[in-house]
């Protein structure tokens, strides 16, 4: 919509001293023609914005200018600063002066209704920051990856975005060794380097279907018998749209996975509690799995 990015300019300016056309048309995705219009409509609002060609011009605010707080509703005040307090959880260290100078402006101390911990109890290293970094600045990465198989590849990649998704986070990226989009999970990454190459930003509309940065994996339908024992698990882990309750007690749960060592290793958690009733060749892995384990302890 236009009015969020006439809103977007504004800040943007207000954090660069000049800023281009063809700058702020890439970051929306528009024409610069459309840019120039979005200029014209902020100095008809009352904006003091100006423009200045040739070498070193640019966009540019007075310097003198303030954002006026009134143009934004009580509302919409309260979500920008509740917005950065999520921001301040993973690490995004701007965010958290942000939220200082946007509370002065505003009048008002955020009320700290929502408190936002993406991190696990062991897993600590600034992987995220550092990524962070490079999409912004359009740079690079190189680092080592691990499969789920164990199996160890380097990589070289221009980072698109992080994403958090069933309690783990990744990165989405352009893979330059193999021409495509992929996803790596950040747990599995591994001597990162951001290098000081630069990058053209991809029209993604256009880019392939996204796919895991491991090997193609088939997806298969597993049927679970699930004892009565684990029924926190069951409903911690799955949508109860596909849990059956059974008259014993039991639960019968019916979920699609890529299949690879995570779905066995999750089968396994259950120990005793679940068994596959379907496909029958993964009885038959879970069985020879369990086998196994057991010869260790005999």
């Amino acid at each position: 919509m236009q009015a969020n990015r006439l809103f977007e300019i504004i800040y943007i300016l207000l954090n660069k001293e000049n800023v281009t056309a063809k700058e702020l048309a890439e970051q929306f995705g528009v024409s610069t023609r459309t840019i120039y219009r979005d200029v014209d409509t902020l100095s008809l609002a009352g904006i003091p914005v100006y423009t200045e060609k040739g070498k070193g011009g640019g966009i540019s605010l007075l310097p003198d200018f303030v954002l006026n707080k009134s143009i934004l509703s009580e509302r919409e005040q309260n979500e920008i600063l509740t917005a950065l307090q999520g921001l301040a959880h993973v690490k995004a260290d701007e965010a958290k002066g942000l939220l200082n100078r946007l509370s002065t402006i505003f009048n008002k101390t955020a009320a700290k209704w929502l408190e936002v911990d993406f991190s696990d109890w062991s897993y600590d290293n600034d992987y995220f920051n550092d990524f962070k970094i490079a999409i912004l600045a359009h740079r690079i990465a190189e680092f080592d990856y691990y499969s789920s198989y164990g199996e160890k590849t380097f990589r070289r990649v221009e980072p698109i975005q992080l994403w958090f998704k069933s309690k783990s986070w990744y990165l989405k990226a352009f893979c330059l060794t193999k021409q495509g989009m992929r996803l790596y999970k950040l747990t599995r990454v591994n001597n990162l380097t951001i290098t000081d190459e630069h990058f053209p930003v991809r029209d993604l509309l256009s880019a392939e279907p996204m796919k895991d940065a491991d090997r193609e994996r088939a997806d298969i339908s597993i049927k679970l018998r699930i004892a009565p024992e684990m029924t926190y698990r069951v409903f911690d882990d799955f949508d109860a749209g596909i849990v059956e309750k059974q008259p014993d007690g039991s639960f019968i749960v019916t979920k699609t996975w890529p299949e690879d060592n995570w779905v066995y290793s999750y089968v396994l958690s259950f120990g005793e509690y679940a068994e596959v009733l379907e496909p029958e060749h993964l009885r038959e892995i879970i069985k020879t799995k369990a086998r196994k384990l057991l010869e260790k302890y005999l």
